[in-house]
């Protein structure tokens, strides 16, 4: 089971290509995630979906791509493929990184015109009689989106997509050109980490290091949203110091010769899809600037890192996972660890 992921600019004919190429791959079935958005209207209220400029936005959307390209692939076996412009690298990263937690590999295209064929396409572009004012708001949308495309191509599509460049191609020459690709192994499958998704409750660990100003080292996973602490699900018979000292190590490069003190212990409270589980938080003290300066990163498990303040982080972590935090700096000016349900310290 596999999906070949078409992406490109709106406009760029990813859905006749994607129809050409199912024809061309034994066994493919064509899944537009477009219906989920559609599926949308009806699911949520009106005034929730007025606050979001596009259903990409969602998270709901987001984790319903995954959810049903998972049941799709169990149900039909084989290759999907799934035209669909991803722009921003986060929901790439988190859309890709909940497949590969399923063990579904994508191969990820790129159709890449040059941006006048681009323009001279949505312009000629056919839009459904009966959609009213559609010609306008569907081809201004297109135009509206070349320039964050443009700013993808430049920070992080190229390098992460395998590009065909269609200026002079036919949807079925496209597609031609993708199967060639995608048969002969051309096309690498898409290298992010796959993080098994968990099925009861977990206890996983993490480890707060400071650089010499007292700030504190968050990291960006590209396996799901949201900053973080360095650390991961202790396994099976391993102790959780260990595990958090071992998770450092292998996101990180850096190398604790002691085994970090405990700081806080955090109940998190299931929220589906997720199981929740004991989060542990330890002290992995100071880093000076040498120490500092050798943090590496493992290309397919994290996006970025920085050092930044308790207000800092505030604006990076989500609520609960900030909470932890504060309480584990408090708990490390009084040098005694805290006990918290859902953030909230109890007893």
């Amino acid at each position: 089971m596999t999906v070949v992921w078409i992406n490109g600019a709106f406009g760029a004919g990813k859905t006749t290509t994607a129809q050409e190429l199912i024809e061309l791959i034994p066994n493919s079935t064509l899944f537009d995630p477009e219906v989920i958005g559609g599926a949308l209207r009806y699911l949520l209220p009106p005034k929730h979906l007025a606050e979001v400029g596009d259903f990409q936005d969602l998270p709901i959307w987001r984790r319903l791509v995954i959810d049903t390209v998972a049941a799709m692939l169990a149900e039909l076996g084989g290759t999907l493929v799934v035209p669909m412009t991803l722009l921003r690298q986060e929901y790439r990263d988190e859309i890709f990184g909940g497949l590969a937690a399923r063990r579904i590999p994508v191969s990820h295209i790129l159709l890449a015109p040059a941006e006048t064929i681009l323009r001279e396409r949505i312009a000629g572009r056919e839009v459904p009689r009966d959609l009213s004012d559609g010609e306008i708001r569907i081809r201004q949308w297109s135009f509206d989106h070349i320039e964050p495309y443009r700013a993808a191509l430049a920070s992080w599509l190229t390098a992460d997509a395998h590009p065909v460049d269609t200026s002079d191609l036919t949807p079925h020459e496209t597609a031609a050109r993708i199967a060639e690709a995608v048969n002969s192994g051309s096309v690498p499958v898409c290298d992010i980490v796959q993080t098994p998704e968990p099925t009861a409750e977990t206890l996983a660990a993490g480890v707060l290091l400071f650089d010499e100003q007292d700030r504190v080292l968050l990291v960006d996973p590209t396996y799901k949203a949201g900053w973080e602490f360095p650390g991961g699900v202790v396994e099976p018979g391993e102790a959780p110091a260990r595990a958090g000292v071992r998770e450092v190590a292998e996101e990180t490069g850096i190398h604790l010769d002691e085994m970090p003190s405990l700081l806080v212990v955090d109940w998190e409270r299931p929220s589906p899809p997720g199981f929740g589980g004991l989060r542990l938080l330890f002290d992995g003290g100071t880093l000076d600037s040498t120490e500092a300066g050798r943090v590496l990163l493992p290309g397919p498990e994290l996006r970025d890192w920085r050092f930044v303040t308790e207000e800092e982080a505030a604006g990076l972590l989500p609520p609960v996972r900030y909470e932890r935090l504060r309480w584990a700096l408090r708990a490390r000016e009084r040098g005694a660890a805290f006990y918290l349900e859902a953030g909230v310290p109890v007893g």
